[in-house]
């Protein structure tokens, strides 16, 4: 057995930030709130305790994760050990990179705000209205 691993569950917020899933555990909070993640198919609370066996659906953005946990880490691992915390099929997988590719094709951002202005767009409006 892993020595970074335990028998117990753990709460799903605390996994999914643990397994690099969220920034903060505030994030991962918030999702689970919101219904972008379910537990065996179902919607879900915060503190519900997953197991190894647990399968879990994400939803991030325009992106989705369909995945079964294989490990509870006692604490928070780097990305390249998060990803053995997990096995995400291969539908799952497809459907992630297939979304991405369509993204790139269209020439836009990969976390492009159509409804916020950036920084140029800012600085343009300012230069506008100013004079």
């Amino acid at each position: 057995m892993n020595p970074q691993t335990q028998l117990g569950g753990l709460r799903l917020d605390k996994w999914l930030w643990a397994a690099r899933f969220f920034k903060t555990r505030q994030l991962a909070v918030e999702a689970i709130n919101g219904g972008k993640v379910h537990l065996n198919g179902q919607r879900t609370k915060a503190g519900k305790e997953i197991h190894p066996g647990s399968r879990l659906r994400i939803h991030k953005g325009i992106l989705e994760w369909e995945i079964v946990v294989t490990q509870i880490p006692r604490q928070r691992r780097p990305a390249s050990e998060a990803i053995h915390f997990y096995e995400e099929s291969e539908q799952s997988l497809e459907r992630r990179h297939k979304v991405i590719e369509q993204r790139r094709n269209l020439g836009a951002p990969p976390h492009a705000h159509s409804d916020r202005p950036n920084k140029r767009d800012r600085r343009m409006i300012q230069r506008f209205t100013r004079r």
